[in-house]
């Protein structure tokens, strides 16, 4: 069940390749952590305003399943659902192809929500994430 989803969009860079002229796998990573601010974002409940809640959200798993491989200029359409918040807070991520529309990518983050001050876990959400969410 989806709590909030939004999309995102990333055109792939020079920088971003690798001899192959493929996307790095590692880049996938990056671009995950960007549609999850842009995500963030649009919930108006940044991490600027978790930290200010003295939240923080590492991530503790990662799964990712390659598809097909983006290239030099692809412009990337990423859905990012969040899909649970408590006890941790879990999203899932596909990535598609904006000119094929072809499925490139899917991805899963499991983050455990702690205090910024202690680093000790915490096993519920910040009180505003969780009004964003219901908004």
């Amino acid at each position: 069940m989806s709590l909030f989803h939004s999309t995102y969009e990333v055109k792939v860079s020079f920088e971003d390749i690798d001899y192959m002229g493929i996307v790095w796998h590692g880049n996938y990573m990056r671009y995950m952590e960007q549609a999850r601010c842009d995500l963030f974002e649009k919930l108006n409940y940044t991490y600027i305003d978790m930290k200010n809640d003295n939240y923080a959200y590492p991530v503790a798993k990662m799964k990712v399943k390659y598809i097909k491989p983006a290239e030099f200029r692809d412009i990337l359409v990423i859905k990012t659902e969040i899909i649970s918040v408590e006890p941790s807070l879990e999203i899932k991520y596909i990535f598609y192809s904006k000119k094929t529309n072809q499925k490139l990518f899917e991805g899963y983050t499991m983050q455990i929500a702690i205090d910024v001050r202690t680093r000790e876990s915490l096993y519920n959400a910040p009180k505003r994430l969780i009004e964003a969410i219901g908004k």
